[in-house]
């Protein structure tokens, strides 16, 4: 058990922060939500003063044993921000049904987030791993060699695999790939693969552009297609070639391929 469940179990009484209404421009969007319990919240409806203001007023709630409370917040600079727009926000104190409702809600959720698979868990491909963790995309970072996996420490799915290949295969249409392997046969085959299936999001290869060369002609000699494929990625077009910096401009890569939309949390 994690996320929203975790938190609904950990803490007795909690306060479903809702948005209900937008006029105007605003930080989050209607239907999203936020949980605030006496020390502690779970999500976002923006930050700022709103958000602050949403956590005392949902405290206060719980202090004084209410059940629900509503706001209507112009976006100003009365309140220290400069939206523009104004937001009516619905606080309700949560029941069972409530509480399996918002599981349920990010369940759903989950199982249709955009899936990334990382194939390679050297240093580049664990980098990668921890930046993934924070965003609302199914990250698998798959390796042959346990000991790579074991350091990574980022909270994504690992697969310890010597066939990277059928992850590939039975990949959702959709997927990211990111080809990082310790060995370039390795990656070729792994670049055929999900160029083969014709509805990647996102195919990339580590290397420099002779790479990319040899690969083409690869391919071409395997009667493959190189269309849609990135490489060099990322920093490999920047000249930097920290692995931080490269899983960075890589990831910038991988999200515009997938779509903001894809990625916007259910409300």
């Amino acid at each position: 058990m994690n996320g929203c469940a975790a938190f609904l179990a950990a803490h007795g009484a909690v306060i479903r922060v809702r948005i209900t209404r937008v006029r105007g421009s605003s930080p989050r969007e209607e239907g999203v939500v936020m949980y605030v319990a006496p020390e502690a919240v779970y999500g976002t409806i923006g930050g700022g003063q709103l958000e602050y203001m949403a956590i005392d007023e949902a405290r206060a709630l719980l202090a004084r044993d209410g059940a629900v409370a509503e706001m209507d917040v112009p976006l100003g600079p009365e309140i220290g921000q400069c939206c523009g727009g104004r937001v009516e926000i619905a606080l309700e104190r949560m029941d069972e049904a409530m509480r399996r409702e918002a599981a349920e809600a990010e369940a759903r959720e989950l199982e249709v987030r955009p899936h990334l698979y990382i194939l390679g868990a050297g240093h580049v491909g664990r980098a990668l791993a921890d930046l993934t963790q924070h965003l609302p995309l199914r990250t698998v970072l798959a390796d042959g060699r346990a000991a790579e996996l074991a350091l990574c420490k980022a909270k994504v799915e690992t697969a310890l695999t010597p066939l990277p290949e059928a992850l590939v295969r039975e990949a959702p249409a959709g997927s990211a790939f990111v080809i990082l392997t310790h060995d370039h046969a390795l990656d070729f085959l792994l670049a055929a693969e999900a160029l083969g299936r014709g509805d990647a999001a996102y195919v990339g290869m580590i290397g420099s552009a002779t790479k990319r060369a040899s690969f083409v002609s690869w391919a071409r000699a395997q009667g493959g297609t190189v269309e849609g494929l990135t490489c060099p990625m990322g920093a490999g077009r920047s000249g930097d070639k920290r692995p931080e910096m490269i899983a960075a401009l890589v990831l910038g890569e991988v999200v515009a391929s997938l779509g903001a939309k894809a990625m916007s949390p259910v409300g």
